[in-house]
């Protein structure tokens, strides 16, 4: 027991490594492609292999630590306006993430050891990012819902008669979509060797 918990540990203390390097590093958690919107992010797919790796209620907590990373991150470099509003909002920050980490886990640990274990990792990593872009998109447009013409401003040549969920969809679905297919196509790849070497030791 003490052994699976040192493993268990290990393990975790590298995906945090792994998280800190990827949010306080340029360029490698928050790639910036359009500089008025937020930056595409890796950051799912350390999230989704990590969930689908340790199981829901480890997922639940990395998903925690994520957001609160992505709290400092709005607080201390916010890359653009619209992230700046967005993640300084605890609620924005923390849910998504949360959420992004628990449902992997969830995913990983119904289909474990069963013959459909390899579809459900590609599952699992388009899970988390759509998890994450759907509810940001979702929560950004229930406090924003009162003023919405504050944050269309930011987002580009946007008719600010439009309801915001949908400007939200077009202004962010791009990026949603690239890290879903992104993750979903590389958390196989990287969870598949990494159980085969975890069962082995």
């Amino acid at each position: 027991m003490r052994r699976e918990e040192t493993k268990r540990m290990a393990i975790t203390a590298v995906f945090a490594a792994l998280l800190i390097i990827q949010t306080f590093v340029p360029n490698i958690g928050y790639i910036r492609v359009i500089p008025a919107l937020p930056a595409i992010t890796t950051i799912p797919l350390t999230i989704a292999v990590y969930g689908t790796l340790m199981g829901p209620k480890a997922g639940f907590i990395f998903g925690l630590f994520w957001g609160i990373t992505r709290l400092i991150i709005a607080y201390t470099q916010p890359g653009d306006m619209v992230s700046l509003m967005l993640f300084q909002n605890p609620v924005i920050s923390l849910v998504p993430s949360i959420l992004a980490g628990y449902f992997p886990g969830l995913i990983g640990k119904y289909f474990d050891q069963s013959r459909y274990d390899k579809v459900s990792y590609i599952v699992s990593g388009a899970a988390t990012s759509l998890t994450n872009t759907v509810m940001v998109i979702v929560l950004t447009s229930l406090f924003f819902m009162h003023d919405p013409a504050s944050l269309v401003q930011h987002l580009g040549n946007y008719n600010s008669s439009s309801p915001l969920i949908l400007i939200l969809i077009s202004a962010l679905g791009l990026n949603g979509l690239l890290e879903a297919v992104f993750t979903a196509i590389v958390t196989p790849i990287i969870v598949t060797p990494l159980k085969i070497v975890l069962k082995k030791h």
